[in-house]
């Protein structure tokens, strides 16, 4: 499980969007949102660059503790339906 804190927006997404691009190898990814502060349109992006680098490597990702401003986010986008986004934990 991968446990991301803190911002994800504009000024803060360098760092986790590099950890995105590793490959995953077949295996099953939780990424835990539980500690996100504060997410924006940048923290979409991220979100979906995660699930197509995970489709291309054939792992299935899965998001928990997805906070209620990026579940919103991700409705407005019209992507919510297509990311794994899941509330609680597993």
């Amino acid at each position: 499980m991968l446990l991301i804190s803190g911002s994800l927006t504009m000024d803060s997404i360098g760092t986790e969007f590099a950890e995105a691009m590793q490959p995953l190898d077949g295996k099953d990814w939780t990424i835990d949102l539980a500690r996100v502060e504060a997410a924006d349109s940048a923290a979409v992006g991220l979100l979906l660059a995660w699930l197509r680098n995970a489709q291309r490597h054939q792992a299935k990702l899965n998001f928990v503790n997805v906070p209620d401003n990026l579940y919103s986010l991700a409705g407005l986008y019209g992507v919510a339906d297509a990311l794994p986004l899941n509330h609680s934990s597993l």
